[in-house]
């Protein structure tokens, strides 16, 4: 095994011990970014709009993410299966916020392994997640910095990023367990991405 290969599978198995289902390696070449899913953010708005650093408009949006697509070579993704009623319930933040955890620390073991440009993004909205107690996000206020630098990561929607795709790249359904059709008796899933090198 090459250190390379024994560096990735070291990284996949750190995400199944967090408890998430799976996480594969794809090349990055295989993300697909549309603009019109990060237009999703801002028509119909979305409640999170403009709350959040990690959100639209103060993310580089498709343009911005396919720029930085052109550094990378190999990205992680990452698949949490969650009961669809606790994405519609007030157990959503928390389901998000491990997703989110996940894709930090997974950015951060990587960072330490020697994959120094490696970029986490999430699902979900980290001032909703994270901050949601707080009238205003500290960094777009200019009143501090991130409360939760450690935990938090972009969110994918702002950037397009097609989840679904990224989902069958990986060799998974990207319906997987019925989603995004998923009722309330149904299971689903959450993804995250994390670019490596």
């Amino acid at each position: 095994m090459t250190k390379m290969s024994a560096a990735l599978t070291a990284l996949i198995a750190r995400v199944r011990r967090w408890g998430a289902a799976d996480a594969a390696v794809v090349p990055a070449a295989v993300v697909v970014v549309d603009d019109d899913l990060a237009r999703c953010c801002w028509a119909p708005r979305c409640e999170n709009y403009g709350r959040s650093a990690g959100c639209p408009p103060h993310v580089s949006g498709p343009s911005g993410f396919r720029r930085l697509l052109k550094d990378y070579r190999l990205a992680l993704a990452v698949r949490i299966d969650v009961p669809a009623s606790a994405l519609l319930s007030s157990e959503r933040d928390a389901v998000m916020a491990m997703l989110h955890d996940i894709v930090a620390d997974v950015e951060r073991t990587a960072v330490e392994i020697g994959f120094p440009g490696a970029r986490a993004f999430a699902g979900g909205a980290c001032k909703r997640i994270f901050c949601g107690a707080h009238t205003e996000c500290r960094v777009l206020s200019g009143k501090g910095t991130c409360r939760n630098p450690d935990r938090a990561r972009p969110s994918m929607s702002g950037f397009g990023i097609d989840v679904s795709r990224l989902m069958q790249a990986a060799g998974w359904p990207g319906d997987y367990l019925g989603s995004p059709k998923a009722t309330e008796d149904g299971m689903s899933w959450i993804a995250g991405l994390v670019l490596i090198v």
